[in-house]
């Protein structure tokens, strides 16, 4: 079930005051950071990753965000810049 546009607005709101608790760098989307923003995600439902620029400057960070989501059964919620902002129900 996917979320209405209300609903993310209002994820978006309460993701803006939000620290990144996940930086994903030169490594890349490994299995251990896959497993760390799952880890996240159960504890917090909504989490907000930052894309280094060590990752960005080899991989397109829209795919990168794309595929996050998909890996970890998560709903991208956001995607600004480097920033990306996951819910898992």
């Amino acid at each position: 079930m996917t979320l209405d546009n209300i609903q993310i607005k209002r994820m978006k709101s309460k993701a803006h005051a939000l620290e990144p608790l996940v930086r994903i760098g030169k490594n890349g989307l490994t299995e251990s950071t896959v497993l760390q923003v799952k880890r996240v995600l159960l504890k917090r439902k909504l989490v907000k990753i930052k894309l280094l620029r060590s990752f960005v400057e080899s991989n397109d960070r829209k795919k990168a965000g794309k595929e996050l989501a998909a890996k970890t059964g998560a709903e991208l919620i956001e995607q600004i810049g480097f920033t990306v902002v996951l819910y898992k129900r």
